[in-house]
């Protein structure tokens, strides 16, 4: 392997739906987001709700995925990034997405204090990174 180059594996519960060797990634850590380049210190990190943007090595397109949390290791030549769920940009739906967070931030407005609070927060911020992945898909941008 080129030292340019790194090998990516991003596995979540159902299945591995990224295996490839890529020049970079950005990825959405619990801290914010954060790059991995080759050659990155070895790293453990909690993994929030957002995206893994894959610069693959052949290809000046970027590849999108969401994942909704999880955890990332960095090792000197292999990434490995373990999702609790893992769909990449194209198979997410927008319209489903902007539904889901009209209805959350419905129920935030109108609660009362009756609804579980931590459920509809975890619900309405996967919506919005589900939203920003279509996005930035759509655009082919990375920030």
């Amino acid at each position: 392997m080129c030292g340019f180059t790194f090998s990516l594996n991003i596995i979540s519960a159902e299945t591995k739906i990224f295996s490839d060797i890529v020049r970079k990634i950005r990825i959405t850590g619990s801290e914010g987001e954060m790059g991995i380049l080759p050659g990155h210190a070895p790293l453990l990190a909690l993994l929030k709700s957002g995206m893994v943007c894959v610069s693959q090595k052949n290809d000046d397109k970027m590849l999108y995925i969401y994942i909704s949390g999880g955890i990332l290791e960095v090792q000197p030549d292999i990434v490995t990034v373990l999702a609790d769920t893992a769909i990449r940009g194209e198979e997410l739906d927008e319209k489903r997405a902007v539904e889901l967070k009209c209805v959350m931030e419905e129920k935030i407005r109108n609660s009362h204090g009756n609804i579980d609070f931590i459920k509809v927060s975890i619900e309405l911020s996967r919506a919005i990174a589900q939203l920003r992945v279509i996005e930035l898909m759509k655009n082919n941008i990375i920030r």
